[in-house]
């Protein structure tokens, strides 16, 4: 073989080598909270899930998941992030809004494109694209639903999640609802979407209150206390109550038709892997994403419940 077929040859490999190798190397980092109720189980095992098959189908792509068990602990995760780590991209979910956005925005001042997920920062701007369920629509669904089963109106109590701007956005998307319908809030308290804390919140009420016609729980962990506490005070024939989420359990429930449970309102925790297909698709397409991406919010009813119904699911 002459000098220059073995040049050529050489030269067509070294190419077709360079087309069959990634064109980079890109690091997003996903700065979550560790599962310490249901949906952020659910929240974790769609991150897992969608970190392998992206790594997968793009050899170029490194996916980082770190979780935190509160604000401290993220904000920290943060900082080695982007000094160790040196990513490119991160995805959060905040584990509170107004304790993350400094750190946050001192990501986003190193360059980092940055996508927030479910609680948006206090401050806007930050983020350059957001993803969440239709929070204020969570609320407003559940509104209406409590204004048709309680159309001469009646006394309500709200168990709220913790101090973040989705739980305002589901609880004045809720209070707009009702407003003019003659249901009377008798009171609201926090309670950090926790089944525990559902349980201990509930109590309280009950407690207090010798009629109640109604509980909006905003979400699922919450009901489960709820629930427990209802029946734990021989009172689940007086009210109905409604949760949020999707989780099967309460899904379950609603499919067989249980009085205490009718319906249940859908916040997926999969959103997380939406998040991180569209900050991947920045790198891997070149597409340039940017604004808010927000996922609706429907009624599950005995009707439709089983087309939302996953057993095989965390969550």
């Amino acid at each position: 073989m002459s000098k220059r077929g073995f040049d050529m040859r050489l030269a067509l490999a070294s190419l077709l080598l360079w087309a069959c190798s990634p064109l980079w190397a890109q690091t997003i980092g996903v700065s979550i909270p560790a599962a310490t109720h249901g949906w952020a189980g659910g929240l974790n095992y769609h991150a897992d899930e969608t970190r392998q098959r992206l790594e997968e189908q793009y050899p170029g792509l490194s996916i980082i998941i770190v979780t935190a068990e509160d604000a401290t602990e993220q904000a920290n995760d943060l900082e080695d992030l982007v000094a160790v780590r040196g990513i490119d991209a991160l995805v959060i979910l905040p584990f509170e809004s107004t304790a993350l956005t400094g750190p946050v925005r001192n990501v986003k001042r190193q360059g980092v494109f940055v996508t927030v997920v479910d609680r948006g920062l206090a401050e806007p701007g930050i983020d350059d694209v957001y993803v969440a369920g239709d929070n204020r629509g969570m609320g407003r669904v559940s509104g209406e639903y409590f204004r048709q089963r309680l159309p001469g109106g009646g006394d309500i109590v709200v168990l709220r999640g913790i101090p973040t701007v989705i739980d305002e956005q589901r609880f004045n998307g809720f209070m707009e609802a009702i407003d003019g319908s003659g249901i009377n809030v008798l009171d609201h308290q926090y309670a950090n979407w926790n089944r525990d804390d559902g349980f201990t919140v509930m109590q309280d009420f009950l407690s207090r209150f010798s009629s109640i016609d109604g509980v909006w729980a905003q979400d699922d962990d919450i009901a489960i206390g709820v629930i427990q506490a209802v029946r734990q005070a021989r009172r689940e024939d007086e009210m109905f109550i409604v949760g949020g989420g999707g989780m099967k359990d309460i899904v379950r429930r609603v499919m067989d038709g249980d009085s205490l449970t009718p319906v249940d309102v859908l916040y997926p925790p999969a959103m997380i892997s939406t998040a991180m297909e569209l900050t991947a698709l920045r790198f891997t397409a070149g597409i340039p994403i940017q604004g808010e991406f927000l996922l609706e919010s429907p009624l599950i009813t005995e009707e439709n419940a089983e087309q939302y119904y996953f057993p095989d699911s965390p969550f």
